[in-house]
């Protein structure tokens, strides 16, 4: 088992009874890889943050989740990891220190949200909404994302390097030290947005 600090969160990994060397999902010795019934693992994590409301070192890496309700849930040094999402709901949701790195987040509502020190490196984001969120010190870094709506969103100092976006909205959002470096954009508006605070090239950063 190792111990990762992360200020004053804890973040717990034991290990796969199986041998292959990834973490065991929460509450069980194996990995979502080697579950004999995922699909039962899914509901019995998903219904322990639905019922729970505030769930720390959660670990859910690889996991599949569809059409499950977590609004207004919190969630602290958790791992969601190579995770998928599908139709979730998270909107009202606080989030700090957790990860969704090589994630799926299709078609779900983040709205509202507080979410601080999260990173969704290399993750797919499609038709997913974070309007009118708190989107501190957010890792989008490699991400595609599509048709997402971060409209009215505070994105100060989050980072979308290398990142593809496409038909995406940051309008009325505060972009102050956003960095947008070797980012694709296409289609993207930050209509009504401080853009001109935001980083797009690396001489902006001297």
């Amino acid at each position: 088992m190792s111990v990762i600090y992360y200020n004053s969160l804890m973040f717990v990994l034991t290990s796969c009874a199986a041998g292959c060397g990834r973490p065991a999902v929460s509450g069980s010795t194996l990995c979502a890889v080697h579950l004999a019934n995922p699909e039962a693992e899914v509901r019995r994590i998903g219904n322990y943050i639905t019922h729970q409301k505030t769930v720390k070192d959660l670990n859910a890496q690889g996991l599949v989740f569809e059409n499950f309700d977590f609004s207004h849930c919190q969630f602290y040094g958790c791992n969601f990891n190579g995770a998928s999402f599908s139709a979730c709901l998270f909107n009202g949701a606080v989030m700090r220190m957790s990860f969704f790195d090589f994630s799926s987040l299709l078609s779900c509502d983040f709205s509202k949200t507080d979410l601080q020190f999260l990173s969704f490196a290399g993750s797919a984001i499609k038709n997913c909404t974070f309007e009118g969120s708190e989107l501190v010190h957010i890792n989008y870094g490699g991400t595609v994302i599509s048709g997402t709506v971060f409209d009215n969103s505070n994105l100060y100092n989050s980072r979308f390097i290398e990142a593809d976006l496409s038909d995406t909205g940051l309008n009325n959002c505060n972009l102050k030290r956003a960095n947008f470096i070797k980012a694709k954009l296409e289609g993207v508006s930050f209509k009504a947005s401080n853009s001109g605070e935001a980083v797009f090239e690396m001489e902006e950063m001297d």
